[in-house]
């Protein structure tokens, strides 16, 4: 496969990519990795294959491919290719939590003497390693990084890189237990989105409604948490986001037990864990998050006493009864009675809940 075959099955994987269809641009990249004979467009198709394994949540992967780009590097002998290669390398390592790794190949990096491409490299540099000392709780380091990352984006006009420093910086500010700048921070990377992300992945979107979910969440405003929360796994869903998708789950969880609604956020759970199982076809899990679910919904008795529907997946207009046992309001009025099928008490309270 020759130098423009293989731009040409690139840009087909990526079309693919951005239209969801993940797997089947996986297989193009694969494709051009084994028959391309231009170690340019190699690097390049590595690039790609080490991108989406990271949305998909593959680290192992993503560190495998991360280490053929490193010698598809020293063979081109190039040192922004290089200095590329170790950035991912770097990102690899901090998203498997090898955090001492992650900082040492930032380091190696940032020691490169490259051209300028290598030099607009080193906000993101920054910023990977920024998170990695945050990753070891080690504050300063972090914040320090997380400044540097951010003076080179405004210094290069850099709005995803700036996005991508307010969310790290938003979780810095959580963990530390600055709510209000928690909150300050991805409200600027959604601003961010709004008015300049018109071309970029819905995940910058996503990214940013999740940190805003968490500090609305520690702040108490929990309305707000959930609207945001509910935004962010959406697209989580929608891009197969699957690590994304995790952090959700989890920030859902943190807001029903503020509610103290241990039980909705278990049904909550089950209910988006069964999407998630049905989407990728794994048939024994998506079993056992159905059972699991059903048997929250009864115990919870959030089910219709008339058709046996479940009760809170769907907006349904419902009829409490004066033993506050509630119905599909359709279900009453086609069935006509004047009792609770539950417990049989008489006559029916005005209104819909």
């Amino acid at each position: 496969m020759g130098q423009d075959q293989t731009k040409q099955q690139i840009e087909k994987g990526l079309h693919l990519y951005q239209s969801n269809q993940t797997e089947k641009a996986l297989r193009v990249w694969m494709r051009v990795l084994e028959k391309s004979a231009d170690p340019a467009g190699r690097f390049r198709v590595l690039g790609c294959l080490i991108t989406a394994h990271a949305e998909m949540g593959r680290y192992k992967d993503m560190l495998k491919f991360a280490v053929v780009q490193i010698d598809t590097a020293r063979e081109l002998e190039d040192p922004d290719f290089l200095t590329e290669s170790y950035l991912n390398l770097a990102r690899s390592n901090e998203k498997l939590c090898e955090f001492q790794k992650t900082i040492s190949y930032c380091k190696t990096c940032l020691n490169m003497q490259g051209t300028t491409v290598s030099m607009q490299l080193n906000g993101q540099v920054s910023l990977s390693m920024g998170n990695a000392f945050l990753g070891l709780s080690i504050f300063q380091k972090a914040l320090e990084c997380f400044e540097k990352a951010l003076r080179y984006a405004h210094n290069n006009d850099d709005k995803m890189l700036e996005c991508r420093v307010c969310c790290s910086l938003g979780n810095f500010y959580t963990q530390i237990k600055d709510y209000e700048k928690a909150l300050f921070f991805p409200c600027k990377a959604a601003e961010l989105v709004s008015d300049y992300g018109k071309g970029w992945s819905l995940k910058y979107r996503a990214m940013s409604q999740y940190h805003m979910a968490v500090a609305y969440q520690k702040l108490g405003r929990l309305a707000d948490a959930m609207d945001c929360c509910e935004e962010s796994m959406k697209i989580a869903l929608q891009h197969g986001d699957r690590p994304l998708q995790a952090l959700c789950l989890l920030c859902f969880a943190d807001i029903h037990r503020s509610r103290r609604d241990v039980q909705l956020g278990l049904l909550k759970l089950h209910c988006l864990c069964e999407r998630i199982y049905r989407t990728k076809e794994q048939q024994q899990e998506l079993r056992d998050h159905v059972v699991k679910f059903h048997e929250c919904v009864e115990e919870m008795e959030l089910y219709c006493g008339m058709c046996g529907e479940s009760i809170g997946e769907k907006n349904n207009q419902l009829q409490a009864l004066p033993c506050s046992h509630f119905f599909h309001l359709k279900c009453l009025q086609t069935n006509g009675t004047r009792g609770c099928p539950n417990c049989r008490r008489l006559s029916v309270k005005p209104g819909y809940v």
